[in-house]
């Protein structure tokens, strides 16, 4: 045996050992696999589930109002999408009704807090805090409501042959709201506002009131498309609202205008050509709407028998009544006015009132401390709302004190104040206490209450560089629009195509309170063209107070006339060329003090682009049609004193009116 070998015996004792090793390890291996045999195999991890539940109510617990919607069923089986905001525990409360195009549900959900006020809005606040029923409303055909959407949809009659309009839709819902199994909170009584399309539904629901419809407030209302209100002034078509069109009658819900990739929007309709053009390229021409607007460009039967005004004098309704005008307002400045001034000649001033406040377009349902740089003496917005508009429902709805609105109250923009008058206007061509007196247009580009000798100014009105309404560039999305009618007008004074007639400084204050009337006479090279007329305030060069008022030019009152309806807006003429003619229309409607160092001025010219279609100033048909050789240059002529002088006619009245108003 060698030196380190191991003896036998010990040799056996390790070949044991590493044997018993080995089954030791193996019965270990075994034991762990049968264990891993008897456990479950693996289950893959589960997908995430997603955050959006089936269903999500938030509390509304705390909510210190109810939010109902509900579809009302109308008399052909129509049912209207309708919101009801009950402020919470209300028991024996009014109803103040909207009926709108514009989105019920989005009227009444601005925010879904626990405060009803924030819900329903600034012009609504005032109902909610003292305990009305505020209820909106899809127009059929609308958003959540069902039937078909007429843009304006005529009365029952000639234009109308179906069963149902405005008037029977307004009169189905009260008729459902004051059914105390529908609306249990209410007191039965209900009263309208709206402004703008909305007032036209108010007025529509004058034409044959529900017997539960106690008060009504039209504001601003659409009531003569064509004379003065959305589509046409005096036959000239603005062009502002080809968009609107669109976005109303291209969609049932929210629609857009179309992108064009110009910016500059006078450029834009320069450009394209007329009206029909720029519909065309826009897919407009598919809308049946658009389509009603170019068959119809003379006030015909078509228009005349959508007038509201003629239908209110025809069958006037004796529910109290507050109608709201705004002073500047660019949209629908003609029918408020006008439908108020038509019941009156129905004798029915007892149940009619007039507010004429310093506003654009529905600005009195959002703050009226200001128009553009002009400030006013508080929110006039508010002091209508609060102080005339809740009065007055309370009064009828909840048998309240008497409101004590004066017959027409009217802000004085010179004086800026609220007249509160017994009578309006205080001015007008005839059958009122004082006539109009005429402001002369002269040669030498003066305006004076004296008529000058016989003479003319001329002016070139090119269609190719017509005179715009704002300073460049312009574009209808650039928040100008609501205050245009007050811009500065020395943006087009001094313009070849623009004439400017001006007084000499005043050492006494001039009143003017109800509506001019432009008289111009004049020739023109073409066989039709446009008048637009301004009357302005002209400030003193320096204003203390206000040093960026110095020298501006704010118009008052200012329109458009297109010449082929001189002689009658349903059968349009040609204007025969080189011959005089005279061009008479009412302006809106004024209430101003022209104080001393102030300057009375005038400005004539032939375009306002692009809120107005351009005349091509030769006669076609069809001015919606016009082709491009169609536009040309014209030379007007303007003629002054002598037998044939061209004026506005001012309703001047005595500066002191205390005998017309009444105690605030």
């Amino acid at each position: 045996m060698g030196r380190g070998a191991i003896p036998i015996a010990g040799r056996r004792r390790l070949r044991h050992k590493v044997r018993m090793i080995h089954r030791a390890t193996a019965l270990i291996a075994l034991l762990l696999a049968t264990a891993a045999a008897a456990q479950p195999a693996a289950t893959p991890p589960a997908a995430p589930a997603g955050d959006i539940p089936a269903n999500f109510t938030p509390p509304t617990e705390a909510r210190d109002y109810v939010r109902r919607e509900v579809m009302i069923p109308m008399r052909d089986g129509v049912k209207l999408f309708t919101v009801i905001v009950i402020p919470k525990g209300v028991t024996g409360a009014p109803i103040v009704l909207t009926r709108t195009p514009y989105n019920a549900d989005k009227a009444t959900k601005r925010v879904e807090g626990p405060n009803g006020v924030s819900t329903v809005g600034l012009a609504d606040e005032m109902f909610f805090r003292h305990g009305y029923i505020r209820v909106v409303q899809d127009v059929r055909g609308k958003h959540k409501s069902e039937g078909d959407y007429v843009l304006t949809r005529p009365v029952i009659g000639p234009l109308n042959p179906t069963k149902v309009d405005h008037v029977t839709d307004a009169w189905d819902t009260i008729a459902w709201l004051v059914d105390k199994a529908n609306l249990p909170e209410s007191n039965g009584k209900v009263g309208m506002i709206g402004s703008s399309y909305p007032g036209f539904t108010v007025v529509n629901a004058l034409l044959d009131p529900h017997p539960a419809l106690k008060a009504a407030v039209p504001e601003s209302p659409m009531i003569d498309g064509w004379m003065g209100d959305d589509w046409f002034h005096y036959g000239a078509f603005r062009l502002a609202n080809i968009g609107w069109i669109a976005t109303q009658t291209g969609y049932k819900g929210e629609g857009k205008d179309p992108a064009t990739g110009i910016y500059d929007q006078y450029d834009e309709f320069r450009r394209i050509g007329g009206a029909a053009e720029w519909a065309r390229t826009a897919g407009f021409d598919q809308l049946p709407a658009w389509a009603k607007m170019v068959d119809h460009p003379a006030y015909d039967a078509f228009w005349q028998g959508q007038a509201l005004d003629r239908q209110l004098a025809a069958r006037p309704s004796n529910v109290p009544t507050l109608w709201e005008q705004g002073l500047w307002d660019h949209e629908d400045i003609y029918g408020g006015i006008t439908a108020w001034e038509a019941l009156k000649a129905r004798g029915k001033m007892a149940s009619n009132w007039l507010v004429l406040g310093p506003w654009r377009h529905s600005q009195v349902n959002r703050v009226g401390r200001e128009l553009g740089p002009l400030q006013w003496e508080g929110d006039t917005a508010r002091q209508f709302r609060e102080q005339m508009v809740l009065p007055f429902f309370d009064q009828y709805l909840k048998d309240g004190p008497p409101a004590a609105l004066p017959a027409a109250a009217v802000y004085n923009t010179g004086e800026n104040r609220w007249d509160r008058l017994k009578t309006w206007p205080l001015a007008c061509e005839s059958g009122c206490p004082s006539g109009l007196t005429p402001l002369y247009l002269g040669a030498d580009s003066s305006a004076s209450f004296a008529k000058g000798a016989a003479g003319g100014v001329s002016y070139v009105s090119d269609p190719a560089k017509p005179v715009p309404y704002l300073p460049r560039p312009i574009n209808f999305d650039d928040g100008r629009w609501g205050d245009w009618l007050v811009t500065d007008q020395r943006f087009v004074d001094g313009r070849p195509d623009v004439l400017t007639f001006t007084g000499p400084l005043l050492d006494k204050p001039v009143r003017v309170s109800g509506a001019p009337i432009a008289e111009i006479f004049a020739k023109t090279t073409g066989s039709d063209g446009d008048f637009v007329v301004k009357l302005i305030d002209v400030y003193p060069d320096e204003v203390a107070s206000d040093p960026k008022m110095g020298g501006y030019q704010l118009a008052i009152s200012l329109d458009i006339f297109r010449g082929r309806y001189r002689d009658s807006f349903e059968k349009p003429t040609a204007i025969p060329a080189g011959k005089v003619q005279r061009y008479r229309f009412r302006l809106p409607t004024v209430n101003h003090v022209f104080q001393p160092g102030h300057r009375i001025m005038v400005q004539v010219q032939s375009s306002l682009f692009p809120v107005y279609d351009r005349n091509p100033q030769s006669f076609v048909p069809n001015i919606f049609l016009a082709k491009a050789s169609d536009y040309k240059p014209a030379t007007v002529t303007v003629v002054t004193g002598g037998e044939a002088p061209s004026a506005v006619w001012l309703p001047m009245v005595p500066v002191d009116q205390s005998g017309a108003k009444v105690a605030p």
